[in-house]
């Protein structure tokens, strides 16, 4: 029987990373390839010429694994090592077996073997007529994701797709300059999903409609400044989404006579539809033009310089603490050398106390704790989104975040 294969397409995001590779031989046409640094393979090589100590295993790595579906590269990594992150050293392990390091597939099976106080890891083979892991039957409508959507995503997807079309940062200047909503079909106060309203550019960029295409837009509410936790400067301003419309007509001018006949110009707005709702949107809320949908993939690595950062906001929620797979913004951007992937591990600030052991009462302050580690997903110039992947105690505003090791 022969593994039923489908073109599939999806509106929706798709992070798709592997850690791992599949088997030898598996086409290197079925995904996409994605990149290894330089400095990702040199130390796979390094590991793969000797393996891992053992003493970087994870204290209970079991055997074998067969990868099942669910699984996240992530957890698989964890799974063997500490540290999860370390993704290139697991990759090392079997770097004779494993050529891409960014496909492993359901159905595969993990074999990890001690030797000589070290560790590799490799794939056991799979038996010629044994029945495909998983089928996947053609449907009658038509999706659109990544060719390799079999293989294990980084993280679990659902966690950082919204996130990766909702909030968006910009300056001082950024929504104030966008087109905005200025009335609504019969004077409706509040608007959404269906609903018809009237949009206007600023003074000279009227709303045109693009010949040919269809022109889609988020609606963004008023911009809430975020502040580096340190010095108090605020860093950008983080829009609140509200929802997505369509441009159903070119905003335009109308020619009139007053009532002394003179000539006057009149304004007509451009007509949009609400295509889709997350609040109630009403007038002033601004356009900003719709993204082009990209397929992104995220490598786990530690950045290459020293960082020293701080926890800005927890996105989406009135409190200052962050729990597991929550998503929090830092202070640190792209012109900080920070890049999609990066890790960075959470430090717990240590208590001030007083020695009542001391008869002088001296002062003291506990050192800082490691609380867990956190991935960027998101860079914007000064600001960036990161995803909390796991934490011993809750994640705080103002929290410091350092290179992982």
């Amino acid at each position: 029987m022969q593994r039923e294969m489908s073109i599939r397409t999806s509106a929706t995001t798709t992070v798709a990373l592997a850690l791992l590779a599949g088997l030898a031989g598996t086409p290197a046409a079925l995904g996409q390839s994605f990149p290894v640094t330089a400095g990702q393979k040199a130390t796979a090589e390094q590991v793969a010429q000797a393996g891992v100590p053992l003493t970087e295993l994870a204290p209970d790595a079991p055997d074998n694994y067969t990868v099942k579906s669910g699984d996240t590269l992530w957890a698989i990594s964890g799974l063997f090592l500490k540290s999860a992150w370390r993704w290139p050293e697991l990759w090392g392990m079997n770097l004779t077996d494993i050529k891409n390091p960014h496909r492993i597939y359901p159905g595969q099976k993990l074999v990890l073997e001690r030797k000589d106080g070290r560790a590799t890891l490799r794939t056991a083979a799979t038996p010629a007529d044994a029945p495909p892991t998983e089928t996947i039957r053609v449907s009658p409508r038509t999706r659109y994701e990544p060719m390799d959507s079999g293989a294990l995503p980084a993280i679990k997807a659902h966690l950082i797709e919204p996130f990766l079309a909702e909030p968006v940062i910009v300056d001082a200047a950024g929504l104030d300059n966008a087109p905005r909503i200025v009335a609504a079909l019969d004077g409706r106060v509040l608007l959404t999903r269906g609903d018809r309203a009237y949009a206007r550019g600023q003074t000279g960029t009227p709303l045109l409609d693009a010949p040919g295409r269809q022109q889609e837009f988020r609606i963004f509410r008023t911009a809430v400044p975020l502040r580096d936790p340190s010095s108090g400067e605020v860093l950008g301003y983080e829009a609140q989404y509200v929802g997505k419309a369509v441009l159903a007509r070119s905003e335009s001018t109308l020619s009139t006579r007053n009532k002394d006949g003179t000539e006057a110009t009149e304004v007509v707005p451009a007509t949009i539809d609400i295509v889709a709702a997350k609040e109630e949107m009403r007038v002033g809320d601004r356009l900003l033009p719709e993204p082009p949908r990209e397929l992104l993939s995220y490598a786990p690595r530690a950045p290459s310089s020293p960082v020293d950062a701080r926890i800005v906001s927890v996105y989406g929620s009135a409190v200052v603490n962050a729990a597991q797979n929550q998503v929090v913004t830092i202070n640190k951007g792209s012109k900080d050398g920070i890049e999609r992937g990066h890790v960075l591990a959470i430090q717990k600030f240590g208590e001030r106390l007083v020695d009542k052991t001391d008869p002088n009462r001296a002062q003291m302050k506990l050192p800082d704790e490691r609380n867990g580690l956190l991935m960027v997903f998101r860079t914007f110039d000064r600001l960036s989104y990161a995803l909390v992947l796991d934490i011993v105690d809750g994640v705080q505003v103002g929290d410091r975040l350092i290179n992982p090791r």
